[in-house]
């Protein structure tokens, strides 16, 4: 273009002559003698145990600390994690992202004992115990781990129904495939200990999931209503029984109390006619000062005359009014 100018660049030329060929070579040969110096010892941490490999063979197991070796490749060190907890997830993955739908699917589906589907995402727990059988022993063992696991809770899952798999069989499930995960890994001499399979998320597969809480959810309506119904009869049933006992020993009492009142009238009668053949006019004369004692003491005012009388004084009572004086009649007259 016009008005612009072209300036060229030429690299330096470099005389071979001047080129320090020495001093690389010295450079070169430190950092390999300081790499064949570092390769004399290694470190192994406290959960970790050594396996120090010669030329591919192992040759022995290191305890955590540091140790001395012959410098790679004549002899390397792997390291195995034998205190660590270890953990496989199946259908679902809490750190790889690069696991797809389908895959997690192919993992978690399985069919069940009455030929039903269920989705069940586990983890399964582990530690390594013998460290030579895990790293020599199988070829590629956390995929044959991983298949082990995978066939156990299938076969464990196969031989139930699926409405046990995803509510009551969770526990058994857990337990059945612990107990038999552990007798592959020890059948395929694995080195490892099963310590825990914890099943996630159990549920039908996603085509069929609407449908199945609809279901789910009449039968814990039905549930629910099965459950108040007892919770009122309990609340009615009793409280009718126990009221229906009250009345019954209500009746009870007062048939006891009237036979017991009829009884004791039954015996006062007798006594009293004993007594009075004994002793007719004491008897009558007892009777009837009994009655008139009884009958007078309900009575307010009293006069009492003789039935020869012909006619009646006023009396004066002091600190109570004359009955003459005011018009009453007597409230009572007892002729002798």
């Amino acid at each position: 273009m016009e008005g612009m100018k072209v300036i060229k660049i030429e690299a330096p030329k470099i005389d071979p002559a001047n080129i320090p060929f020495k001093k690389l070579a010295l450079v070169a040969l430190a950092m390999a003698g300081l790499y064949f110096f570092n390769s004399f010892w290694f470190t192994v941490e406290p959960e970790e145990v050594g396996l120090v490999l010669r030329f591919g063979h192992f040759v022995r197991e290191t305890k955590p600390g540091l140790h001395l070796k012959l410098p790679a490749p004549a002899e390397t060190v792997v390291k195995v994690p034998v205190q660590r907890q270890l953990k496989e997830e199946f259908g679902f993955r809490t750190e790889d992202r690069g696991t797809t739908q389908s895959q997690l699917e192919g993992e978690s589906l399985m069919l069940t004992g009455d030929l039903n589907v269920a989705d069940v995402e586990w983890i399964t727990q582990y530690r390594i115990n013998d460290p030579y059988k895990f790293l020599f022993k199988v070829k590629d063992i956390r995929r044959t781990f991983r298949d082990m696991n995978e066939a156990v809770i299938r076969e464990v899952v196969g031989d139930m129904k699926v409405d046990s798999v995803l509510t009551t069989g969770r526990q058994l499930i857990e337990s059945e495939a612990k107990k038999q995960l552990q007798s592959l890994c020890d059948q395929y001499e694995t080195g490892i200990t099963v310590l825990q399979i914890v099943l996630q998320d159990v549920n039908p597969p996603e085509p069929v999931k609407p449908s199945f809480n609809e279901v789910n959810q009449a039968q814990q309506e039905r549930e629910r209503m099965i459950n108040d119904a007892l919770a009122e009869y309990n609340k009615i049933v009793p409280k009718a029984k126990g009221e229906a006992l009250q009345v019954i020993q209500q009746a009870e009492g007062f048939a006891t109390e009237r036979v017991n009142q009829a009884t004791g009238d039954a015996q006062y009668f007798k006594s009293l006619m004993d007594a009075y053949q004994k002793a007719p006019d004491v008897t009558r004369q007892r009777i009837f000062l009994e009655t008139a004692s009884d009958v007078y003491s309900k009575m307010q005012n009293k006069i009492v005359i003789d039935k020869d009388v012909k006619a009646v004084l006023p009396l004066l009572t002091p600190g109570a009014v004359n009955p003459m004086a005011t018009g009453a009649q007597p409230s009572a007259i007892e002729n002798k």
